[in-house]
Order: C-alpha cells, then sequence, then structure tokens
C-alpha cells in the first residue's frame, strides 16, 4: 500500500511538471519570457470617438445625430518584459480623431456669428459640431500576459495636438425651434432658422494637450501579428482654462482597432 501511495505521487508530480513545461513551451512560442526580453511593435489602426460632457448636461435635450468621421493611428511602442508575465511599454503614436453631432439644446451657452454680426448668449434650437484633432500620443503603459497569446495593459498617457478645429452652426429644429437669447436667458430675442443659420468657431480656445489613461488589449494572431484594440480617456477638457463660453467641460475618448506587427 505503501509503494503504491509513492508511485502515485510520483505520477502526480509527473504529470504537473509535464504541465508546466508545456505551458512554459507556449509562453516561449508567443513571445520573449526572460527577464529583460523585449521589442517593437508597429501598430496601423482605424480610430473613431468623440469629445462629450460626462455627465450630459441638462442643456443638451437629445442627440440627433453622431458620426464618427473616421480617424487613423499610427506609431510604435518599445517593450520590455521584466517576467514572464509582466513588462511595460512607451509608445509614439500620431493620431487624427474626428466627429459631427447634432444635438437638440436649450439654454446653451454660445458665441455666434450671423451675417458678419456677432452675438453672445443662450441658444436653444438645433446645434451641429464637428471637431478635427491631429497629435503626437505617448503612451507609457504596464502590461500582464493573461495567456501566452493575450496582453491587457493600462497606464497614463499624454498627447500634444498639432492642430486643431472646434466648428459648427446652428438653427431651428425639428419643431422650429431656434432663438438665441442675447447676453442673458431673457434677454433680447433673436431668430435663427435654417434659411439663414448662425456659426461658430471655438479652435483658437482648444488646449493644445491632453492627458488621460489608456487601456489596451493585444491578441497574438501568429508569431508576429497581433489584432489589437486602444482606448484612450482623457481626463483633462478639451477647452483653455479660461474659456467663458462653453461651460462645461468636454472630454476626448476615443477607440481604436487595428493590427500590428512585432519585432
Amino acid at each position: 500500500m505503501t509503494s503504491m501511495r509513492y508511485i502515485a505521487l510520483g505520477l502526480l508530480l509527473s504529470l504537473c511538471l509535464t504541465a508546466s513545461a508545456g505551458d512554459t513551451d507556449k509562453y516561449e512560442k508567443w513571445g520573449p519570457t526572460s527577464q529583460g526580453g523585449g521589442g517593437i511593435i508597429v501598430r496601423l489602426g482605424y480610430t473613431i470617438g468623440g469629445t462629450t460632457p460626462i455627465p450630459l448636461p441638462s442643456e443638451i435635450r437629445s442627440i440627433n445625430a453622431f458620426q464618427p468621421n473616421g480617424g487613423a493611428t499610427i506609431g510604435a511602442d518599445v517593450y520590455k518584459m521584466l517576467s514572464r508575465r509582466w513588462g511595460f511599454s512607451v509608445g509614439w503614436h500620431f493620431v487624427y480623431e474626428g466627429f459631427h453631432t447634432s444635438a437638440d439644446v436649450k439654454n446653451y451657452k454660445m458665441s455666434l456669428t450671423q451675417e458678419g454680426n456677432t452675438m453672445s448668449g443662450y441658444f436653444t434650437g438645433c446645434d451641429i459640431t464637428n471637431v478635427e484633432l491631429w497629435g503626437l500620443t505617448m503612451p507609457v503603459l504596464a502590461t500582464v500576459r493573461v495567456s501566452p497569446r493575450w496582453n491587457i495593459s493600462a497606464g497614463p498617457f499624454f498627447t500634444v495636438f498639432v492642430s486643431e478645429s472646434f466648428k459648427g452652426q446652428v438653427y431651428d429644429n425639428k419643431e422650429g425651434v431656434g432663438y438665441l437669447r442675447v447676453d442673458s436667458p431673457v434677454g433680447e430675442k433673436v431668430n435663427i432658422d435654417r434659411s439663414s443659420p448662425a456659426t461658430y468657431d471655438f479652435s483658437d480656445n482648444l488646449r493644445n494637450w491632453t492627458a488621460g489613461l489608456e487601456f489596451a488589449f493585444d491578441w497574438k494572431a501568429t508569431r508576429h501579428m497581433n489584432v489589437f484594440a486602444l482606448l484612450d480617456w482623457s481626463l483633462s477638457d478639451i477647452f483653455e482654462p479660461d474659456f467663458p463660453t462653453v461651460e462645461f467641460k468636454l472630454y476626448p475618448i476615443y477607440a481604436t482597432v487595428g493590427l500590428a506587427y512585432r519585432y
């Protein structure tokens, strides 16, 4: 009986060592596992998202349309493994982010231009906004390999914008309501309809940088090719701190899906 116990224990230990060796082989197959191992990942992706207040303020009564204009991310990450499962990466990504939106608003603080005249006050009606952002993003991420082929990363990012545009127009909504109360919510009423819309351009009032958190998911499709998804969630307002017109904060939030090549 005692000898049978030793035999059973030996078989169990042999199975555990075999499984461990097989697990190690899988990690070695799908990437560096030794301390100090690393490389470069080149990424190309399609970016969608928008610049939004969180939560939606009461002035925005409904969203009629939200259309990402499409965008792109191209860049590279340098990664380093500290162990079989843990590592970190630093990257530089060139990004284009844009969107178009239409919303019905009420008492929405605005500065508008109509037929050469500039007016400030509180607008009620339909607001159309178009945003384009071009910039360089640097993410610094901690990485965990949850399996031989799956990596999850998270950490801060910092973006410097090299070109920014925030423009739009306003007019009456589907119910035919469109007007600006000049200077105050009970000021002089100026009607604005589709035949003569008012416009705005806040491009010069945008910050030239933003910062936030990035979350990344990589699946190793082949030895050198990844399928990936990124989420960049900005924690800073898109407008300069002293910009008085828009009274709530707007945050760029964009997701990217694409392919990456690992060197």
